[in-house]
């Protein structure tokens, strides 16, 4: 499976990719405030893309659980300085972790090959700035919003509720004139789910495959690691390890993680396993 991405390049998604985060706000669960500066972004991307990463994630709008939103003026002036820098400097994939439209165009013009949306493209102006943009897009399930979203979530079957969403927003999608092979979907490990609902989410990731499109896993340092394990987000590299490689192994074509270096290691056994070694 391959993403056709801006400039004539294309992705190729036969064997998982791995993502990296690039969270350029002052408050994001693991890493807020560590790349708020254009000099230190730049510096953290640079070793990630020398750890192994295919794609940098940039985000200026923490989605933790409790947060709140910050205004399009701050957003922008936080994504819009980096992707700039890192398109001058890098050939790499560029992803913006965005839900606003306004954020999503001036992104990619500014030199992102492709759009997270963990709203799924529902916020106002999002589904027709997509569309406009033209590049890939990935559409993640959330119930409810970060501020609220871990206020007993509720579902009838939450791998099955999350399979008719992604049906729906891709019929939304195509409707709207986003092609469907520009389309990636993320089932949002920890973003209105419980505990046991996050892990069923993992044990039937390959369930996902069936839509025929990529899968993104992102499931790095987050809480459904923490609490099964009593382990704060510094000693969450283990159960990162483990949630990555069992993704890979159920199909996951991009893993969006903090540890770019160590997931590529375990990502290359998960390759070995599925794929055999080249003798």
């Amino acid at each position: 499976m391959q993403l056709t991405l801006p400039r004539q390049r294309v992705l190729d998604l036969t064997r998982p990719q791995v993502m990296g985060i690039l969270n350029v706000t002052p408050d994001s669960f693991s890493d807020g405030g560590h790349f708020v500066t254009v000099a230190a972004a730049l510096q953290q991307a640079e070793q990630m893309l020398a750890d192994g990463a295919t794609i940098l994630d940039v985000g200026g709008e923490s989605t933790r659980p409790g947060s709140e939103p910050v205004s399009l003026d701050e957003e922008l002036a936080r994504v819009l300085p980096v992707i700039e820098a890192l398109r001058r400097q890098h050939d790499c994939i560029i992803s913006v972790d965005t839900s606003k439209a306004k954020v999503m165009s001036a992104a990619v013009q500014a030199g992102a090959d492709m759009i997270n949306d963990v709203y799924a493209l529902r916020a106002p102006g999002a589904m027709e700035a997509a569309a406009a943009c033209g590049v890939p897009v990935c559409l993640m399930h959330m119930q409810g919003e970060p501020r609220t979203m871990q206020q007993q979530p509720e579902y009838q079957d939450v791998v099955e509720d999350v399979l008719q969403f992604f049906l729906e927003r891709m019929q939304a999608c195509t409707q709207a004139g986003i092609l469907s092979e520009q389309i990636l979907l993320d089932p949002g490990f920890g973003f209105g789910k419980t505990l046991a609902q996050n892990y069923q989410l993992l044990q039937q990731f390959d369930r996902f495959k069936q839509l025929q499109r990529p899968l993104l896993a992102g499931m790095s340092r987050k809480s459904m690691i923490g609490q099964l394990l009593d382990v704060p987000v510094s000693e969450r590299l283990a159960g990162s390890l483990a949630c990555a490689t069992i993704s890979a192994m159920k199909g996951a074509a991009i893993i969006r993680v903090h540890d770019v270096k160590a997931t590529v290691e375990a990502i290359k056994v998960a390759q070995a396993t599925l794929y055999g070694v080249k003798q």
